[in-house]
């Protein structure tokens, strides 16, 4: 088959998906509801890398999820969407049945794009439940458990990552991603290799850069230059380090790709990219060598993911998902990595003890825990988790 013919076929896949689990007797969409969420415990806060001088606030419980119920009694869930957008979601969804997902999609996209993946991602779950499989499985189910990655947040110094980053190999963690922000590359470079030398062979490095030939605001003293890039990227290959991470800005396309095509080390990126064709010119381009697209937030949900990892494999590429915000979007993260042959892990944010990825999951009353760098996937129908009825705020 060739790549043209692949790409017409492999694009609509959620939809052919979602049509072939249909159950018997369509399901119609009664109400759609953005719940909210008590906050338990204030943890902490931290300054995280790519933001000099801000803060990242880490808490139990807070913020909402969707629920999109329907005329059978189930009731699907996602991240949550505020209440803005409410009305005008109803007035789209309901009396609809939820497996039509591919005349949904482009409408929430078109008119309310920023709550797009909550609602696509509580469709999914929703899929899943009147279908009475756990979404990976729904997806394709190319494996039931898959290893994690701990992201860490801070910008510490070479003897403490290499503490912490020793403390997680002991754990059973198999992968870490650093954050190189430091004012010089000679310090990025001190931080990796003391962190190599602490975990050796048992833990992969990543590495994220976060844009850093930004200016301004962003980032303020840190400035990458071309150069860098090539001189970091070839100093992280000794190393043996697993990938560098949006070494220059995501729309520095050309630069990007001249870069790419001078080092062996895998440039990954794409967080911030959004829409299929972007992501399509990034392969064309040979911009990275790992897409990294975002289903929260201003993202494509789990449709919009499913056609760019489409992409990505049709191009050869791995696909690994940013890490989705931490609570439900994360756990569809998860389901979709087990079902993508080309992506190898799983981000969580997790840089303990203030900001463990731990926090952000105990609005659920299972979550998918990391067990010896390992994450098992839910059984349970849809996402395969529920609220803890205990977190809901009292109306």
């Amino acid at each position: 088959m060739n790549r043209r013919s692949f790409l017409t076929s492999a694009i609509p896949a959620s939809g052919l998906l979602a049509q072939a689990a249909r159950p018997a007797g369509n399901l119609k969409i009664t109400d759609i509801r953005d719940v909210r969420l008590r906050v338990v415990k204030d943890v902490g806060s931290v300054e995280p890398a790519w933001n000099v001088g801000g803060s990242m606030s880490f808490r139990v419980g807070g913020g909402s999820f969707v629920e999109i119920h329907t005329d059978q009694g189930l009731v699907g869930i996602g991240p949550g969407i505020g209440r803005a957008s409410l009305e005008r979601i109803k007035s789209l969804l309901v009396g609809k049945d939820p497996f039509d997902i591919e005349q949904h999609h482009p409408r929430l996209r078109y008119y309310a794009s920023r709550s797009l993946a909550g609602v696509d991602i509580a469709l999914w779950d929703l899929m899943g439940k009147a279908s009475g499989k756990p979404l990976y499985k729904l997806l394709g189910g190319a494996k039931d458990r898959v290893p994690a990655y701990a992201s860490l947040i801070r910008l510490s110094t070479p003897e403490e990552r290499a503490r912490l980053a020793t403390q997680l190999a002991d754990e059973g963690w198999t992968a870490l991603k650093l954050r190189l922000h430091h004012q010089t590359m000679k310090e990025d470079i001190r931080t990796v290799e003391a962190v190599r030398k602490a975990v050796g062979s048992r833990m992969e490095i990543m590495t994220d850069a976060n844009q850093a030939q930004s200016t301004g605001n962003w980032q303020p003293g840190i400035l990458w230059d071309f150069r860098r890039a090539v001189d970091t990227a070839r100093e992280l290959q000794r190393l043996n380090c697993y990938w560098l991470e949006e070494p220059l800005r995501r729309y520095e396309f050309r630069m990007l790709a001249e870069l790419n095509g001078l080092v062996e080390l895998p440039i990954a990126g794409g967080e911030n990219n959004r829409g299929i064709h972007e992501f399509r010119r990034m392969l064309e381009e040979g911009v990275y060598d790992i897409l990294q697209p975002e289903g929260m937030g201003g993202g494509e949900g789990i449709t919009g993911l499913q056609k760019i990892r489409a992409l990505a494999e049709a191009y050869g590429k791995l696909a690994v998902p940013h890490h989705g915000g931490g609570q439900l979007g994360t756990v569809a993260h998860l389901h979709l990595v087990a079902a993508w042959r080309n992506a190898p892990y799983l981000e969580l944010l997790h840089d303990p003890p203030i900001a463990s990825y731990r926090h952000r999951y105990e609005i659920m009353t299972d979550p998918p825990l990391v067990r010896k760098g390992w994450v098992d996937l839910p059984q349970d129908p849809g996402l395969g988790v529920e609220i803890d009825p205990d977190m809901i705020e009292k109306s």
